[in-house]
């Protein structure tokens, strides 16, 4: 049994951590306080391979596999948690389904660009009003054939990336009903007209990651926009979400390691009763814990990408290793900012960014709830 990185694993990550810490972790703070997207950082991510980890190679991505994803969005987790958010969004969201489940000429049009840092992101529109953790029954946006178009109509809300993507992958009824098989996914380019993306959400954290409502009034794509299967839409977005748990789960080990890293710092220069309160033990044990976690919280993620990556099944995995890990990096995220004490109540000091950007992570892409019904389900059928 060996829990080692690859040789080429760690090169990756040494690769992608150099990448982070100079292009990403500096502006962390900047752009959660202004809400704009970092573009600069975004641009110069096709070279290493950032914008293509789950595009084959003959369509310019550099396909690094599960294991070396969820390594890389770990990274950027550690460095910003709103651009973790954006690229993982794109990775597992915007490209995986595409790449999955498309058409050669799907792929030529809409991946080659991205890899090839030609292109903008990709998105996927799954939530609506009505349809968060309830997708079969509740979403109402459909597509209807119209000569050699899909009109579409409806809306979406909660969408990340939709401002700065290429195209959305939109989940809509394209037959009357609430059964799975009446739902599909269609790729709409967000230069439709028709589709209104609507100005940025007041959230939380997570400031600098784009989240948009969505409307479609009579948008209409050609008949090839299809993905895959028409009336396997909803197995399709099942299928995505199960494996986007890998990455919200490295995500929150990320942002957990970076939020442990300000607390260690904090502990050994902060004095209080003449010694570094390090000395004490109530610091000492929320470091203990949060340094346990989060490498138990790591074993999991890993465990889950490399299940997926060796075509096992994975999907109890993903969901115990995103319940865990969510949850986890709100803990050691809290327990910093006591460590830092009125300082952590800040926004001078990183530890309460990282606390509102690690909220969203037990509720994104299957909340805690949710993952806990997946792993009843396995135990209760298995």
């Amino acid at each position: 049994m060996d829990f080692d990185l690859t040789e080429e694993e760690r090169m990756w990550q040494k690769i992608v951590h150099d990448f982070v810490s100079a292009e990403v972790k500096p502006r962390a703070h900047e752009i959660s306080e202004s809400g704009e997207f970092n573009w600069d950082a975004v641009h110069k991510m096709a070279p290493v391979g950032l914008l293509g980890m789950m595009i084959p190679e003959e369509y310019g991505g550099s396909e690094v596999g599960t294991v070396a994803m969820s390594v890389a969005i770990e990274e950027l987790g550690w460095a910003c948690g709103s651009t973790a958010l954006a690229i993982a969004a794109h990775t597992e969201l915007g490209c995986a389904p595409l790449a999955n489940y498309g058409t050669d000429a799907q792929k030529k049009k809409f991946l080659e660009p991205i890899a090839n840092g030609e292109g903008k992101l990709a998105a996927l529109a799954l939530t609506e009003a009505g349809a968060g953790s309830d997708l079969k029954g509740g979403v109402r946006t459909k597509a209807e054939k119209e000569g050699d178009e899909w009109v579409i109509n409806g809306s979406k809300m909660w969408i990340t990336n939709p401002s700065v993507a290429s195209y959305v992958i939109t989940l809509v009824r394209t037959e009357p009903g609430t059964g799975s098989d009446s739902m599909s996914m269609i790729i709409v380019p967000t230069d439709s007209p028709g589709l209104t993306i609507h100005p940025p959400e007041k959230k939380m954290g997570l400031h600098a990651s784009q989240t948009n409502a969505l409307s479609y009034d009579d948008v209409r794509v050609p008949l090839d926009h299809l993905l895959g299967e028409e009336g396997r839409g909803f197995q399709q977005a099942l299928e995505t979400l199960d494996a986007g748990r890998i990455s919200i789960g490295s995500l929150s080990v990320g942002l957990a390691q970076a939020a442990f890293e300000e607390g260690l710092a904090y502990a050994k220069q902060r004095e209080a009763f003449g010694k570094p309160i390090a000395a004490k033990q109530a610091i000492q044990w929320m470091l203990a814990d949060a340094a346990t976690e989060i490498e138990a919280a790591r074993l999991m993620m890993r465990q889950a990408a490399w299940l997926h990556d060796v075509g096992r099944p994975f999907k109890h995995q993903a969901a115990m290793g995103k319940l865990f890990a969510t949850e986890m990096a709100e803990r050691v995220a809290r327990n910093a900012i006591q460590i830092h004490g009125g300082y952590g109540y800040s926004r001078e000091y990183p530890v309460e960014r990282i606390y509102c950007d690690a909220r969203l992570m037990t509720i994104g892409e299957g909340t805690s709830e949710i993952q806990r019904m997946v792993i009843a389900r396995h135990l209760l059928e298995g």
